[in-house]
């Protein structure tokens, strides 16, 4: 039977540990740069499969080794920021035009980025735990992945308004340094762990 209660504490915690993780980052991102509607299928796909792996793994998720998935994620965002950084300008028109990339390859690169960045992420473990804890996987999967999808949403949407007020050079340049900085901190977590 579903339960609004636990889905709404699920929401919450979700949420909150998730709006200043580096989902909103990769949305704010991708949304700059391609159709909003076909970023968000690719990243809401990817967090119902992280949802679902979380309910299905219980708290198994936490004995992944922690070394090895921060490295991973630490040089995928290091890869990203180069990408970023080496880039050449684009016309900033010829970027926001909808038609520039298909749906699939747009869907399909949200959902890689955040399939690979969020696996063993905190809030994945958090719902395996909440999941754990509740035994209503319905109601706890529910909530964890409408407050994922509310911050990807988030993500994606400043992504496209932040792009109507600053230079897109500039959101390029400011995004590469953040993805630098935390491909170091995961390097970092990884070696001193």
């Amino acid at each position: 039977m579903f339960s609004f209660t636990v889905a709404a504490v699920v929401f919450g915690v979700v949420f909150l540990a998730e709006l200043p993780d580096k989902t909103a980052l990769a949305g704010l991102m991708l949304g700059t740069r391609y159709r909003a509607s076909y970023v968000f299928a690719g990243v809401a796909a990817a967090f119902a499969l992280h949802v679902g792996i979380a309910i299905a793994a219980g708290s198994v998720l936490g004995l992944l080794p922690h070394r090895l998935l921060q490295t991973v994620v630490g040089v995928l965002f290091l890869g990203g920021a180069a990408m970023l950084l080496l880039k050449k300008d684009e016309d900033e028109e010829e970027i926001s035009k909808p038609a520039d990339q298909s749906f699939w390859k747009v869907a399909g690169a949200g959902f890689t980025l955040i399939l690979v960045a969020e696996f063993g992420d905190l809030t994945q473990i958090m719902t395996a735990n909440l999941a754990a804890r509740y035994d209503d996987p319905l109601s706890v999967g529910v909530g964890a992945v409408l407050a994922l999808w509310a911050v990807a949403g988030l993500g994606i949407l400043g992504g496209r308004t932040l792009m109507k007020h600053v230079p897109l050079r500039l959101i390029t340049k400011v995004a590469a340094l953040v993805m630098l900085a935390l491909g170091g901190f995961s390097l970092y977590e990884a070696v001193a762990a």
